[in-house]
């Protein structure tokens, strides 16, 4: 008998062994409600960053592509420092000039602590400041003017095609976005870029067609 229970302890173990786990599916195998992130599948609408709603980048796409009203020179870069009671604070000014060479021009100052900024900054200025003129044939100006701002004077002269634009920087920026091509000038007195174009916009705003001479011309008689 003793032998007996010894050969049945034996053998128990090994008839008794527990049962092994199944093996995991692997996921492509998994059917559609074992999914770990939930029961619903993946439907076009329930995409958060899907590709139809990159909306943000379609439309700067498109705002790139667009051609420009009119083009723009800075003229002018200057540093400013102001002290303070904590030290000296620096700050920027920029001077932009913008036009779209058809008749149309205008300019502006900025101010910021960054470059970028205050060159934003004169941007949106000169869209608000912007001026019309008339170009008679062969891109240059109906007849000599003087534009006078404060102490200084700009001189400009009608030039034959060919002649091009001879003028300083801040006088050929406003000339060459104005649409002028051929003309002639000097500047007088005061040589501060802003002052300069201001002159400038005097003068090209004086300028009087041949219509308006002959109108004038009728009132004097």
């Amino acid at each position: 008998m003793e032998e007996e229970k010894k050969l049945e302890a034996a053998a128990t173990p090994a008839e008794k062994a527990p049962e092994v786990a199944p093996k995991e599916q692997p996921h492509g195998d998994r059917p559609h409600g074992d999914r770990p992130h939930g029961d619903r599948p993946h439907g076009k609408g329930d995409r958060p960053h899907g590709k139809g709603d990159r909306r943000g980048r379609g439309d700067r796409r498109n705002r790139e592509d667009e051609p420009k009203e009119f083009e723009e020179t800075v003229v002018e870069i200057n540093r400013i420092a102001k002290t303070v009671k904590g030290g000296r604070r620096m700050r920027f000014s920029a001077l932009v000039v913008i036009g779209n060479k058809k008749g149309k021009y205008g300019f502006g100052t900025g101010k910021a602590a960054e470059v970028p900024d205050a060159i934003k900054k004169a941007l949106e200025a000169a869209k608000r400041n912007t001026f019309e003129i008339h170009i008679v044939k062969g891109g240059t100006l109906a007849h000599e003017i003087v534009g006078k701002f404060g102490a200084c004077s700009v001189f400009l002269k009608p030039a034959p095609e060919g002649t091009g634009i001879i003028a300083g920087g801040p006088v050929r920026a406003i000339l060459e976005l104005a649409g002028i091509r051929n003309v002639t000038s000097k500047v007088y007195g005061s040589r501060a870029p802003i002052n300069i174009i201001r002159a400038t916009q005097n003068g090209l705003t004086n300028l009087k067609s041949y219509k308006q001479v002959q109108a004038l011309r009728a009132k004097a008689e």
